[in-house]
């Protein structure tokens, strides 16, 4: 009876509920399975990669605000809709960008190709503007939406974080930038001069006598950094720009860099510190010659060695015995792998073999800021005072207690260099003056430069002597081979936590030049960074 009585039950809320709807009927039948809850819910969140079908409708709707220069309706089928807004929002009314045309590409999984065509206007001036970007479609964290993942690059694919696009009258005239001799000197022929003829033009455009022109231009993030033009819609007139550069070592340094990915190399006159070249290959495009902040490795050892002979502690011909370890507060030094041990060697000899045990044996012997005090007083580091013409890093040489101690004195620890102070530290350790380096004249802005008292005729003389003797029978005579007398030379390897290789540092002169380079992850000094700066010193500036 019981049995029979609750079927009957059942079929009654049954026959009520599909009398009632039929939507009432599937959350009952859900419920007794299980899979919902009784009185309804919410339909089943969708998760995982956006489908094919919601990529295609999600890109053809923000393609469409867009082009109706609706930027904020255009943001909200983003994940990031403020940021997303204020770029689209900018591309339309201060870059001036009108009739845009977009045609996606067949998509792959969730991306989508897609081209561009527009035309920027001002002032009664019209260009067309095309170019090529992509997009990709993501399920929103909390929303569950598809959603463009947002990225500037979206808009166009030159745009990073913090960029926006303008049109107007150029932030200074053009320039015609000429070399010392008054070649002209071009992106196009010196591709790696691109960024550093930008800064020049925005920090001396204004001085060179030309009228500005109008522009499409990215403005970036850092205020200080000069814009990107993309598209000039009426020419100025340039003003012809003076510069220290030499054309044929600039063409050297080039084409010398090229061999080696994430290199960077400068050559500077010694006599004056005029910048002679100056030429990165990198991947980010980022002025490494000038601004890179990298452990330079055993080129060190030349403030290192002339450290040791200001303070009286030994000489060029005194004793600098090479262990096959030291140990300094408990932090153990090894020299490179096949080294012979020599303990009756001299600083000399240990600096052209680049013998690490040798300088760190020493450290016990000077001060804390004993390393700090020879770079910023005689090599004119590490002050921040540095006017070369464009923005540049004067080199880091920190007073460091404990193991730093020995580390800073083989170009490890907390030793930050870039090629421009390398190249900077041989001029002043071939000619015993430190000449702040330049990149255009003096004369143009008057600005003051830094200074620092230099070194001592016999100091110079013991530094050239063991430079020698690297270039021509220790480390770097492989690289220097063929360079004929008065050459001197530095091999550096810097090793980098997280890094297979060990970045590749070189310096060398010849003549009244030097030059230095760095190659990240280049293996041994001698290796990628010394063939890089013997090109350069071969054209003799």
């Amino acid at each position: 009876m019981r049995k029979g009585a609750k079927a009957a039950v059942v079929g009654g809320v049954f026959a009520v509920l599909v009398g009632g709807a039929g939507y009432g009927t599937y959350n009952f039948v859900s419920a007794l399975n299980g899979s919902a809850t009784v009185g309804g819910g919410p339909a089943p969140v969708r998760t995982g990669p956006p489908s094919r079908d919601e990529v295609e409708e999600t890109s053809a709707k923000f393609f469409a605000a867009w082009e109706r220069n609706e930027a904020a309706t255009a943001a909200s089928y983003t994940n990031f809709p403020e940021v997303a807004g204020q770029l689209l929002s900018a591309y339309g009314n201060d870059a001036h960008i009108t009739d845009v045309r977009i045609t996606p590409g067949a998509a792959s999984g969730t991306t989508v190709p897609f081209s561009v065509e527009a035309t920027v206007s001002y002032d009664g001036k019209s260009k067309p503007l095309a170019y090529r970007s992509e997009l990709t479609v993501v399920r929103g964290a909390t929303t569950h939406r598809p959603l463009v993942d947002w990225d500037p690059s979206v808009v166009h694919p030159e745009l990073k974080k913090g960029d926006t696009l303008v049109t107007g009258e150029s932030a200074a005239p053009p320039i015609e930038a000429v070399d010392r001799n008054g070649t002209v000197l071009t992106k196009d022929k010196y591709p790696s001069l691109g960024p550093i003829l930008d800064a020049l033009r925005e920090k001396y455009g204004n001085k060179a006598g030309g009228t500005p022109g109008i522009e499409l231009s990215i403005r970036h993030e850092d205020t200080n950094a000069a814009e990107t033009p993309l598209i000039t819609l009426a020419k100025g007139r340039p003003g012809k720009l003076p510069t220290t550069i030499s054309a044929s070592a600039q063409a050297a340094a080039e084409q010398a860099v090229q061999r080696y990915a994430e290199s960077s190399v400068v050559a500077v006159k010694p006599s004056t510190g005029e910048v002679l070249a100056v030429a990165n290959h990198r991947a980010d495009g980022f002025n490494a010659a000038f601004l890179g902040r990298l452990a330079p490795g055993s080129t060190m050892k030349i403030i290192s060695a002339a450290t040791l002979i200001d303070n009286g502690i030994t000489t060029a011909g005194g004793p600098a015995p090479c262990p096959d370890e030291a140990v300094w507060q408990s932090q153990t030094f090894r020299n490179l792998k096949g080294m012979a041990p020599n303990e009756n060697a001299t600083l000399s000899e240990s600096f052209a073999r680049s013998c690490n045990t040798a300088f760190v044996k020493y450290a016990d012997e000077i001060k804390v800021d004993s390393l700090t005090r020879e770079a910023e007083d005689r090599f004119g580091l590490g002050r921040d005072d540095w006017k070369v013409g464009i923005p540049s890093f004067d080199g880091s040489v920190p007073a460091s207690g404990g193991p730093d101690t020995a580390a800073n004195m083989l170009g490890q620890g907390q030793v930050q260099m870039s090629p421009l102070n390398m190249a900077s530290v041989t001029a002043t350790a071939m000619t015993g003056a430190f000449r702040q380096p330049v990149i255009v004249p003096r004369s143009l802005d008057d600005r003051p430069l830094a200074r620092a008292r230099g070194l001592s005729a016999g100091t110079v003389a013991q530094l050239r002597q063991m430079m020698n003797r690297t270039a021509t029978s220790g480390t770097a005579a492989t690289a220097m081979a063929g360079l004929g007398s008065g050459i001197g030379a530095k091999t550096g390897s810097a090793e980098v936590d997280g890094q297979a290789k060990s970045n590749s540092w070189f310096t060398g002169y010849r003549g009244d030049m030097a030059a230095a380079a760095m190659t990240q992850e280049g293996g041994h000094g001698g290796d990628a960074a010394g063939p890089i700066v013997a090109a350069v010193l071969r054209t003799g500036g």
